[in-house]
């Protein structure tokens, strides 16, 4: 048979603050599209359909929607897990009957043991879980991921079939993968990791977590990549899809057109505001510039603004050089107000307003009750 393999959709995520919905959607409707061109037996999810455990209810209709067209309206049989950013149970709402029309979305530990069987393979959705619930479930000492997931591909190796292929569609940070910065770091000391050759029984592991396509080069184990590019890290990373072939036993990846790209410009102040120059850039683009200017623009993100409608943020290349080079004794240090206003100064160019001086000032009295609390709880105990 014949598959599409995704993951890492994130709905309802921004970037920067700006709103996501109709890149992810378009870029939805050219997986269907794609889909239905290559006429694949099944649409493979492998994690994170939303960017959060309790999305925005434009993001939930979105993925209902997206749902609809490919499950109902053009008869692909769908095969999804829950991943890391994803709710389980509340993801789950309404699996019961979604199975009656060819939609499986597994979000437990007990679903991933029985496979769904499509033609002649067998599909086991495994979705990311946490090592207590392998050891609750098996009743066993678990503690890490990589012994709780051991565990449970071995219990799976029970149920295959010889007569068919089998393949894993699961949400884990594989080891001698590598990360973008827009991915949520599961654990630290590299307990979080699986080895790749726990996977060698199976024919092909559909992944997901990792935002990029690249993050792990394995004929059989392959990480799909994110929906849309989610970081500046991700600017120069081709975001798509893997056809894979069970019967041919190869994968083909297809890219996805991108709506709005991610850039990087390094220039002066004075370039970035003439119209001669700005006028030859795509301005609808996603753009982080990196100033070459070393003195102060008053209004500075303001200006760039008003050119750029989707700046990410602004670096000077001579940043760091304009910091003291040796440390401030006691007493010429600030205070955190000042800090805080020094700092939002170095990087906007604009001095804080009335509002956000009372806002600062709120945040840090907030800040130092917090604090005088545990200091207290700390001496009781």
């Amino acid at each position: 048979m014949r598959f599409l393999h995704t993951a890492d959709w994130h709905i309802g995520k921004k970037l920067h603050g700006y709103d996501l919905l109709k890149n992810q959607e378009a870029a939805l409707k050219e997986i269907l599209a794609i889909a239905q061109k290559e006429q694949v037996d099944a649409i493979v999810v492998a994690g994170d359909l939303y960017d959060r455990s309790v999305p925005a209810v434009e993001a939930v209709e979105l993925l209902n929607r997206c749902f609809y067209e490919m499950n109902l309206e053009s008869n692909i049989p769908l095969l999804a897990i829950s991943g890391n950013h994803d709710s389980g149970p509340r993801l789950a709402t309404g699996s019961p009957w979604f199975s009656q029309n060819q939609f499986h979305l597994h979000t437990t530990m007990a679903q991933a043991l029985v496979p769904v069987e499509l033609s002649d393979v067998q599909f086991f959705l495994l979705p990311y879980f946490e090592p207590i619930e392998a050891r609750l479930y098996f009743d066993e000492e678990l503690t890490t991921i990589r012994a709780a997931v051991a565990r449970v591909l071995e219990e799976m190796q029970q149920a295959f079939d010889p007569a068919k292929k089998q393949v894993l569609v699961t949400h884990f940070f594989v080891a001698g993968s590598s990360r973008t910065d827009s991915e949520t770091t599961l654990a630290v000391g590299g307990l979080d990791s699986v080895p790749k050759d726990l996977f060698a029984p199976f024919d092909y592991v559909a992944l997901g977590h990792l935002h990029s396509k690249n993050a792990l080069k394995e004929e059989k184990v392959r990480y799909s990549g994110s929906l849309l590019k989610y970081s500046l890290s991700e600017m120069n990373d081709v975001k798509g899809v893997w056809l894979v072939d069970t019967e041919k036993s190869e994968s083909i990846f297809q890219p996805l057109p991108v709506m709005q790209e991610i850039r990087s410009l390094e220039a002066c102040f004075a370039e970035l505001t003439d119209p001669k120059f700005y006028q030859a850039l795509n301005r609808s683009d996603f753009w982080h510039f990196t100033l070459t200017d070393r003195a102060v623009i008053p209004n500075m993100m303001n200006q760039l603004r008003n050119i750029y409608p989707y700046i990410l943020g602004v670096e000077r290349v001579s940043g760091q050089a304009s910091l003291p080079t040796t440390r401030p004794t006691r007493s010429q240090q600030k205070s955190p107000e000042k800090l805080a206003q020094t700092f939002f100064t170095e990087i906007t160019g604009d001095a804080l307003t009335t509002k956000q001086k009372s806002w600062l000032e709120k945040g840090l009295i907030a800040a130092n009750e917090i604090e005088k609390r545990a200091v207290l709880c700390n001496q009781e105990n």
